[in-house]
């Protein structure tokens, strides 16, 4: 078709497209006929429109600019940052008149009437062309040197976060923190993997020979000594005895008394033995659910402190603030403090109790075997 036809059919009704006041962008033409443009603008003449002409295509990006009727390929492009346009009237007072973003790009070796593109559907396939077909417009330069490839060296794309659908995992933490927001008490526990339990035991324990209430449950290991001297003891009499048998008849009579008094005194001591494992037995039971509650009671005064010093914290804390709001939602946190520091001393108390009355169990049960042995 004639040029005549393809400006018919680019051309625009007025009445099809609002009327807009003003629409800014920036015309980049090469050397020779930016100077004559220039001097078109500068000469004011009646004659501008004729003399300088643009005609953009229906797909928006393309176009025809004339120059004393010359064509030109064009190409609207996308700047990577905002230029601001300014107007002034006495070169004193200037008025922003609008934000430009965009840059017609001539050139005289280009298509003047590129192929019209199909539409494209709702295929996602068509949608990943459409980006890349975005991209052709997009300038990565600014308009002055420094600004060169300057969109890919400060508007580069930031790096996004992977985000992990974990919707077990998010449910379980947030069911764990509100079970122990609902708990009563809570209380952690870190327990090293290089430890044996022995150690454990004996390090939890350890602190807890010179507590108040448990001087009296020690046991030295001088019992089990006595206990084999003991024994040799009974070796000895009864070796004796054999002995003594094999003499004669003249001693029989002595013999046999001996031999009563020495049996006698064997069943005496070994039911004293037996005794004394069973009372042994006993005092370890004791000296250990004495010392359990030692534990507790300590496991308790620690959480106590640490409740007394939130409390103390957030009375300060109340007496800094002035927002009324702010310091009753503060006091009624301090009241719950309060309340947790009730209950935890009466833990305490509860504990005390429990271990003065296993103390006083076992200092009564060593009593009574004692008056025991000595009534015997």
């Amino acid at each position: 078709l004639p040029s005549k036809a393809k400006v018919k059919q680019y051309a625009y009704n007025k009445e099809d497209a609002p009327y807009e006041l003003e629409n800014q962008f920036v015309l980049r033409l090469p050397l020779e006929y930016a100077s004559t443009v220039r001097r078109i603008a500068q000469s004011s003449s009646m004659n501008m429109k004729d003399r300088l002409t643009i005609e953009l295509h229906p797909d928006g990006r393309h176009g025809i600019v004339r120059v004393d009727q010359v064509p030109l390929a064009c190409k609207l492009v996308d700047l990577p940052c905002m230029i601001e346009s300014l107007k002034t009237v006495d070169k004193k007072t200037f008025y922003k008149t609008a934000d430009v973003c965009q840059m017609l790009v001539c050139t005289l070796d280009g298509d003047l009437y590129p192929p019209l593109e199909e539409p494209t559907g709702t295929d996602p396939k068509t949608k990943k062309k459409d980006k890349d077909k975005d991209k052709k417009f997009v300038w990565n330069h600014g308009i002055t040197c420094p600004l060169k490839n300057t969109r890919k060296r400060r508007f580069r794309k930031t790096a996004k976060k992977k985000y992990i659908e974990s919707p077990d995992v998010e449910k379980e933490v947030k069911r764990l923190l509100s079970t122990d927001a609902d708990a009563y008490n809570v209380r952690y526990e870190v327990i090293a993997e290089d430890e044996s339990k022995e150690a454990d035991q004996h390090g939890s324990l350890g602190n807890l020979d010179s507590s108040p209430g448990t001087s009296g449950l020690k046991m030295g290991h001088g019992s089990s000594a006595q206990r084999d001297e003991l024994r040799e003891i009974f070796n000895d009499i009864s070796s004796s005895s054999e002995d003594e048998e094999d003499e004669g008849d003249r001693h029989d009579d002595e013999d046999l008394n001996i031999m009563d008094t020495e049996d006698d005194l064997v069943r005496q001591l070994q039911d004293k033995l037996d005794e004394s494992d069973s009372t042994q037995h006993e005092m370890d039971r004791n000296t250990q659910i004495v010392m359990e509650y030692q534990v507790q009671i300590s496991s308790i005064k620690a959480k106590l402190h640490e409740t007394r010093a939130r409390k103390k914290q957030q009375e300060e804390l109340i007496m800094k603030v002035e927002n009324q709001a702010l310091k009753n939602r503060f006091q009624a946190s301090l009241d719950e403090i309060i309340q947790q520091e009730e209950r935890e001393m009466e833990q305490v108390r509860i504990f005390f109790v429990w271990k003065t009355l296993a103390v006083s169990f076992s200092e009564y049960e060593t009593y009574s075997r004692g008056h025991k042995s000595v009534i015997v």
